[in-house]
């Protein structure tokens, strides 16, 4: 079995071991997903911009015609060198018989990296791919401290600059999650810090702290998820990033609108996993799984009084004379909501 340690994943992604043909590399940080992927196909062929060294594959037009993986895998270039199959499997593509037939052929100078999402340790496209011995599986997890900290220092490094222990401290908390996103707000840091030498917490406050408004779809996932962790943890980020609790009350208002007329579709019939799925619900892909738990979690009756709720919580945070007690208001109603996640009644 070739599964790999999330502390071996780094060193294959720098030198892939030419054994492996096949690589699947999957987890629920879809930015280092996409990294990691650019980067190993970057080091299995000549020139990543020939369309003739590189070929991207959908997971649905594969999933439909299994053969054309393995037709691609084994041709031969008309001028040699090296190649590599670009595939991103779909949530709901079954690419397992196409994998399983590319396992079993002799591929000469092409591998086939796999863009995979999050997937359980017994997802068959994992299975086939961790018993194979000319495979490799390659997990990306969220970043942790370590992790977010070594990202800091890397591309402050490749900008020539340093950074205040205070502005690393509020920088922190407000990265993870997605390294690509992640990756972003720090070279956005470094270019608005170029020139200074070193980054201030001030820098960090101006230019990182616009992140908070993308974080904030991620506090609202996990309150209407109900998941009371998350929210703890999302709201302590946003706190840092200096987000107003007005701002966070208006991304739950905002959030509450688009499910209440989604979960209209669902009282009606619809699938909560086609609704999430369906292009024009535009739903980005990294928010489909919260998306499917909130909708079936929440009935319009409810999500009605969620959003009245969240009326009244918005006039009670601009009334509050202190900043401190709106964020209290503000807080107190997101986790009102996650409790709230799943009941039959009530808010």
């Amino acid at each position: 079995m070739v599964a790999l340690k999330t502390s071996e994943a780094d060193a294959f992604v720098a030198r892939p071991d030419p054994a492996r043909t096949v690589v699947l590399v999957f987890g629920p940080d879809a930015g280092l997903v996409s990294e990691r992927v650019d980067a190993i196909v970057r080091a299995s062929v000549d020139n990543p911009d020939d369309p003739f060294s590189l070929v991207r594959l959908d997971g649905d037009a594969i999933a439909s015609d299994p053969a054309r993986l393995v037709d691609e895998a084994t041709t031969v270039p008309l001028f040699g060198g090296r190649r590599a199959i670009r595939v991103r499997a779909g949530p709901r593509s079954n690419i397992v018989p196409a994998v399983e037939a590319v396992l079993a052929a002799p591929l000469r100078d092409c591998r086939v990296v796999i863009e995979a999402g999050d997937l359980k340790r017994n997802a068959p496209l994992r299975v086939i791919c961790e018993r194979a011995k000319n495979a490799v599986s390659v997990p990306c997890y969220e970043d942790d401290e370590k992790k977010i900290a070594r990202l800091i220092d890397e591309e402050m490094r490749a900008a020539d600059l340093t950074i205040a222990p205070d502005a690393r401290d509020t920088l922190a908390p407000l990265l993870g999650g997605d390294r690509r996103a992640s990756r972003a707000e720090l070279k956005k840091l470094a270019l608005y810090a170029q020139g200074a030498g070193r980054v201030e917490l001030d820098d960090v406050m101006a230019v990182v702290a616009d992140a908070s408004a993308l974080a904030l779809d991620s506090l609202v996932d996990a309150a209407f998820s109900g998941n009371l962790a998350d929210v703890e943890k999302e709201f302590a980020k946003a706190m840092v990033a200096g987000t107003s609790a007005s701002a966070i009350i208006g991304a739950g208002i905002r959030h509450i609108d688009r499910l209440h007329a989604l979960s209209l579709e669902v009282a009606g019939g619809a699938s909560a996993s086609a609704l999430a799925e369906r292009p024009q619900s535009g739903i980005h892909f990294s928010r489909k799984k919260a998306f499917e738990k909130a909708l079936r979690a929440w009935t319009p009756e409810r999500l009605a009084r969620a959003m009245a709720m969240l009326a009244q919580t918005s006039l009670d945070a601009r009334k509050a004379k202190r900043p401190e007690l709106a964020e209290t208001i503000a807080h107190r109603a997101l986790m009102l909501i996650a409790r709230g996640a799943g009941r039959r009644e009530g808010v």
